[in-house]
């Protein structure tokens, strides 16, 4: 029997990339971003893995893309952006992009896989944030689409009884992209007070290899100071 076949977005670096590692040695990867060179770097380095290049955000390369897809056991959506702001100067273009990256190409990409996934009884797996249970000053547009995104793996569990669906909220995690909201944030980067990405992969792994009696729902994982 052929190995499951897992397509992870956002691989390029981060949890996505961490995620890929951790599910190499059990499925073969399809991994999703726009940094070309980094996915072939990432795929290079792995058991049985190809780069999966696609704008996300454009629904007629998403479906061309997805297209020529024949199997699909597991969908780990892991892109996403964050932009921080009072919600008195969060302008319009800032709701769209994010809104249109975090949630819209999630709910998009989903569909088009669902047959696939149907097909194996597979697995979706959203990497959410703790934005997605909390909400604070400054962080309204982020936590909008993060608490959107809980509202989408909710409405898909429901739906799909055959699916597995997961929603992972991590908090703060050592990754390029925290460094960019503490740059928003005009804060210091410490990463000993965050989480690996590799921690977050680790759940994400816990769910995925989950015995088939098992449905693995939600998980929260925060970072312990070091």
């Amino acid at each position: 029997m052929s190995r499951p076949v897992a397509l992870i977005t956002g691989a390029s670096r981060g949890i996505g990339a961490a995620v890929a590692r951790v599910l190499a040695p059990t499925h073969d990867l399809l991994l999703g971003g726009r940094d070309e060179a980094a996915l072939a770097e990432l795929a290079g380095s792995l058991e049985s893995a190809r780069p999966w290049p696609v704008e996300l955000t454009d629904p007629n390369a998403l479906a061309t893309a997805t297209a020529g897809l024949t199997r699909l056991d597991v969908l780990v959506h892991s892109a996403g952006i964050a932009e921080l702001g009072p919600l008195a100067e969060t302008t319009a273009d800032v709701w769209r992009r994010t809104l249109d990256l975090n949630v819209v190409a999630v709910a998009e990409l989903t569909r088009l896989a669902l047959p696939l996934l149907r097909a194996a009884r597979g697995h979706v797996v959203l990497i959410n944030s703790g934005a997605g249970l909390r909400a604070n000053a400054n962080w309204g547009v982020y936590a909008a689409s993060k608490f959107a995104l809980r509202a989408f793996g909710d409405v898909l569990r429901a739906e799909e009884e055959d699916l597995r669906v997961t929603s992972v909220h991590p908090g703060r995690v050592d990754t390029d992209m925290q460094r960019g909201v503490r740059e928003q944030e005009s804060g210091d980067y410490q990463p000993n007070l965050y989480l690996h990405a590799d921690s977050v992969a680790g759940a994400v792994a816990t769910a995925v290899n989950a015995t088939d009696d098992a449905h693995v729902t939600e998980i929260v994982v925060r970072p312990r100071p070091r």
